[in-house]
């Protein structure tokens, strides 16, 4: 019998699904990654999402195990260069959660254009703060999307509705419908990323991308932690270069450093603890596509 370990939260109907499939189906969604090493090689499936990493010191010994499936878009929490070394095959769930995040980073636009958050908060402590709450609309405004793949494209569309300009560069598409880095950051009054943290785009915005933004413009970051310099982004703000950032994702999470909770301590920040995918629907997508692929394992 085929034995899977899932390590983070799985949609509960997706382990049923897989153990009426016959696979043997252990849940420890608190695994730590000693226990996971001890452990791991029993298995010939292991089901992540974004709190378990994968790294190199894991697979040293893999035993029995063949197959890692990240739910999720990303695949750079796991070492997949060694695990296939391996012979380990490993497959992520793109399409499941791509609408989710799309969405987030939409209501983070909203949050960010209204000052949604500060004026909760100001009410919530008893102030009634109107004649400070002028905002703007998105209407007319121009988006820059960073990453054009599946969440940039459902991002965009989902902006044209809203009678925004959409502009968009990806590093890893040739096009001639994208634009230049330098270019998006000069025209883009909204700049959304949307690409893996990988060598290349490590602090891809920096203190010098940041320079060349529009002054007020609004950063909205639900991609991966890494893909900007926070130290710089700091700067930008406090010196009022840009008027505001939405920040899903950080280079730790959570955030330990007194740095990360200074920036997201600013009130012209917005931050939100990893909740791309933290969808009802998505949650359900991404439980059906791993029984799809475990599925198509067993039958191979």
């Amino acid at each position: 019998m085929v034995k899977v370990l899932i390590c983070d939260s799985v949609d509960a109907q997706a382990v049923d699904a897989m153990r009426a499939a016959g696979v043997e189906v252990d849940v420890r969604d608190t695994i730590t990654l000693d226990e996971l090493g001890q452990v791991i090689g029993e298995y010939d499936g292991i089901v992540v999402r974004s709190r378990t990493k994968v790294r190199a010191p894991l697979l040293q010994n893999p035993g029995n195990l063949k197959l890692i499936i990240r739910g999720g878009v990303g695949v750079d929490s796991i070492d997949v260069e060694v695990a296939e070394s391996k012979g380990i095959k490993v497959i992520n769930t793109p399409n499941a959660s791509s609408n989710a995040v799309a969405e987030l980073a939409l209501g983070m636009m909203f949050s960010l254009a209204r000052s949604l958050a500060w004026a909760d908060a100001t009410m919530k402590a008893g102030k009634w703060e109107k004649k400070k709450l002028e905002g703007v609309e998105l209407a007319g405004k121009t988006l820059g999307i960073i990453g054009y793949g599946r969440i940039g494209r459902m991002l965009a569309e989902k902006a044209r509705a809203l009678g925004m300009t959409v502009v968009a560069y990806d590093p890893y598409i040739d096009s001639p419908d994208l634009i230049s880095l330098d270019e998006l950051l000069s025209v883009a009054d909204y700049v959304s990323l949307h690409i893996p943290h990988t060598p290349e785009t490590h602090n891809l915005l920096g203190a010098v991308q940041f320079a060349k933004m529009k002054p007020g413009a609004r950063l909205i970051n639900a991609a991966r932690g890494g893909t900007v310099d926070e130290d710089a982004l700091y700067a930008a703000l406090t010196t009022g270069h840009l008027a505001g950032a939405a920040l899903d994702v950080f280079t730790e999470e959570p955030p330990q450093s007194e740095a990360l909770h200074k920036l997201i301590a600013l009130p012209q920040v917005i931050a939100t603890p990893h909740i791309g995918a933290a969808t009802v629907e998505a949650q359900e997508r991404i439980g059906g596509e791993i029984v799809k692929l475990v599925q198509e394992y067993l039958a191979a």
